[in-house]
């Protein structure tokens, strides 16, 4: 017996949990007291964690660890709090425009040099003066969101430290590898020595939240300064992935295959704002073949 769409890929932990997890993307302005920016897209980090456990389980791993698994899903982007939309665009359309790297791994192979987790600081000698002839201050607010990017592991870490304490009045029990699957995307060479079931559940994560990445119309606006969502694109982007040894064939071949069983269609329909085609539908039935 089919299930109905909306108990697809569902979350595995308390919705209130959710809400009360969400809210940690909640980050002060540094600058308006008492002011509160409300977290960017969590619905995104919603759907990603929805997908991710969808995964997991079709790969066998146990229930409770993807009910803290999808939890740690849940706030993959918290190192992200705080991000400032018009800001963030401004860098990094006009860094995009340039062929500028914006992931540390991507950095490091272009200028070797850069001591390791100086990227941010690296990007900013560079490129401080060529900003600020754009119009774009250089504050320590805007070396956020740099840092959102080239220094994610270091935001992400301070971020973790200022919430842990609600995590823990949550009653959610945080284990270190749960930080680890959260930064793979950006540093794959912190897991070189991870249990293989770590590095598993960290190569679905990047999976599952390029894929809805791809197919998120605002963050295809606001975050890739992209002006439409393909799938083709999407898998055609994870099967880079693949041949760089950033994803298996394990992974990429349960997620073809939930795909093509239409476990994540409401998810991305919603992630596109719009139904699909027809075409789309016959497209991602025949995703496993």
């Amino acid at each position: 017996m089919m299930r109905s769409a909306h108990t697809r890929a569902p979350f595995l932990v308390p919705r209130s949990l959710v809400t009360q997890l969400m809210a940690l993307y909640d980050y002060p302005h540094p600058s308006q007291r008492g002011r509160i920016i409300r977290g960017y897209d969590r619905p995104h980090a919603a759907r990603t964690a929805r997908m991710c456990a969808a995964v997991a389980t079709a790969l066998g791993h146990g229930s409770e660890r993807v009910r803290q698994y999808q939890i740690a899903c849940l706030l993959h982007d918290l190192g992200r709090a705080g991000l400032d939309r018009q800001l963030f665009g401004k860098i990094w359309s006009w860094a995009k425009s340039r062929g500028i790297p914006t992931r540390p791994r991507e950095w490091r192979a272009l200028h070797p040099d850069t001591p390791y987790g100086r990227e941010t600081e690296a990007f900013l000698r560079c490129y401080r003066k060529d900003l600020e002839a754009e119009g774009i201050a250089m504050t320590a607010w805007a070396k956020e969101q740099v840092e959102m990017r080239l220094g994610y592991s270091r935001r992400l870490a301070r971020r973790l430290r200022t919430v842990r304490p609600a995590i823990k009045k949550m009653g959610v029990t945080w284990a270190p590898w749960m930080q680890q699957v959260m930064l793979y995307y950006y540093y794959p060479e912190k897991l070189a020595s991870a249990k293989p079931w770590v590095r598993q559940l960290a190569e679905i994560l990047v999976a599952c939240e390029q894929f809805e990445a791809y197919s998120n119309q605002r963050r295809g606006r606001d975050y890739y300064v992209r002006k439409k969502e393909t799938l083709v694109d999407g898998f055609a982007y994870l099967e880079t992935l693949q041949q760089d040894g950033i994803l298996s064939g394990a992974v990429m071949g349960a997620l073809r295959r939930l795909t093509a069983q239409g476990e994540f269609d409401a998810i991305l329909e919603e992630a596109r704002d719009r139904a699909f085609t027809s075409g789309e539908r016959r497209a991602l039935r025949a995703m496993e073949s």
